[in-house]
């Protein structure tokens, strides 16, 4: 494929794309005034300027010109009870009405709190934060401190919050931790520098199935290995999963039936506010314990009334696991569906993922680290992102694609066929499957 031709069609969506958002554009020249970028959240920035929402009503968005999409990417998994569900707004109400910073212990919290270790079984005591980072981090202080090591064993492709990100070293707005990155879903090259490093590592961080980097999955031996090897070394596991969470009733680690140490929580639980947490073993928890433990950890927010409200309300009344379970299905069901589609109309085009989180790949193969997309042509993950918002598809630039409970069967027909259309207008671009 010329690459003329990609740039050619990328600058014809663009165009498409800009004449039909003027209320979007002027906010975004506004807003640019004040914010670098007009921007305080980098993944929503894509060029020429991001579309402005006005507001969302269950799996519904409309934008500043009164467009209307369809969300298929649900706040980055953070949205899975959608915009307006009615036992949110109204847990959050009630708990207003009793006073919103209450500056002590509140009635909120601790059932919150019981109801993630029941739902986790292997979150025996969690701590509060108001956010996946904060929880990342916490955990990752905990580590140091409860081994007396200096070193954290991550990998590449790995995304914990926006101070810990890692291609194949730190990203720059990385904590200068001390960090050994090494190759995502490669037991042997993990065994062998576990072993090396051994009495110097504290912990090894990592997520079941890597998010941000494209939905891909650890393979069961990888993880095994991982758990293997911290506990032959000393070392805690501490499994983030903040969207992975979501993937099945109990978590996804649950599912493939191996215990960390720690764990990470974020998005979701929070039932749409801001929300983090961290927890696990007891002993290593019993470091936050104020009347024993040598570590503190505050937050003006942590047990703030509203999070506690909406989130145990969201998973008592909505995503019970049985609706983390059923949602799950649907998701592997509709990438069995985009799998079959993009293979039988001949190109290399591929979702990956596992339940309601997938991502689209423009490669064919099995994608098993972030080294396998290399090959990806970016210009055509655009080219992907404005033609589903032309069809009325709202998602990620990055082809991440989010399941929440609002979407109907009609919702995901939608997306399915929108992804037949975009084969079908852009087939000379795309790549085709006997060429990878």
């Amino acid at each position: 494929m010329a690459h003329a031709d990609i740039d050619q069609a990328l600058a014809a969506a663009h165009l498409r794309f800009t004449e039909s958002n003027p209320a979007s554009l002027r906010q975004f020249e506004e807003q640019a005034r004040y914010m670098p970028g007009a921007n305080s959240r980098s993944v929503l920035f894509y060029a020429p300027f991001p579309l402005t929402i006005a507001k969302g009503e269950g799996a519904t968005l409309w934008d500043a010109d009164g467009h209307r999409y369809a969300d298929f990417i649900a706040e980055y998994t953070a949205g899975v009870y959608g915009h307006s569900a009615p036992e949110i707004r109204e847990a959050v109400v009630e708990a207003m009405n009793s006073g919103i910073n209450l500056t002590g212990h509140n009635l909120l919290e601790g059932r919150l709190a019981r109801l993630i270790c029941e739902r986790f079984a292997q979150i025996e005591q969690l701590r509060f934060t108001n956010s996946g980072t904060e929880a990342n981090l916490m955990a990752l202080t905990a580590a140091l401190h409860f081994t007396g090591r200096r070193k954290l064993v991550v990998f590449s492709g790995g995304y914990h919050g926006g101070v810990l990100g890692f291609g194949a070293k730190p990203l720059p707005t990385t904590v200068p931790f001390d960090f050994l990155v090494l190759p995502y879903n490669d037991e042997q090259t993990a065994r062998e520098q576990i072993e090396k490093h051994g009495p110097e590592i504290a912990a090894i961080l990592l997520e079941p199935m890597q998010g941000a980097s494209g939905c891909i999955p650890g393979r069961l031996e990888f993880l095994q290995a991982l758990r293997e090897s911290a506990t032959r070394v000393g070392a805690l596991l501490i499994f983030d999963e903040v969207m992975t969470s979501r993937l099945a009733p109990h978590g996804l680690a649950n599912k493939l039936g191996i215990r960390s140490d720690l764990t990470t929580l974020g998005k979701y639980i929070g039932g749409g506010m801001s929300f983090g947490a961290f927890g696990g073993r007891a002993d290593v928890m019993a470091l936050f314990d104020p009347r024993t433990g040598p570590l503190a950890h505050s937050g003006t927010f942590n047990n703030n009334v509203l999070t506690m409200a909406a989130g145990h309300a969201g998973l008592t009344k909505l995503f019970t696991p049985e609706a983390a379970g059923a949602l799950a299905a649907r998701g592997d069901a509709m990438r069995q569906r985009l799998n079959a589609l993009c293979a039988s109309e001949g190109v290399a085009m591929q979702f990956t993922g596992i339940g309601s989180l997938m991502n689209a790949h423009f490669v064919g193969g099995e994608v098993r680290s972030t080294d396998d997309l290399a090959p990806v042509d970016a210009r055509l993950r655009q080219l992907l992102f404005f033609h589903l918002l032309s069809e009325g598809i709202y998602t990620s630039p990055r082809g991440f694609v989010v399941l929440s409970l609002p979407l109907t069967d009609a919702d995901i027909d939608s997306y399915v066929a929108a992804i037949g259309s975009f084969i079908g207008e852009y087939r000379a671009l795309l790549p085709g499957a006997a060429r990878n």
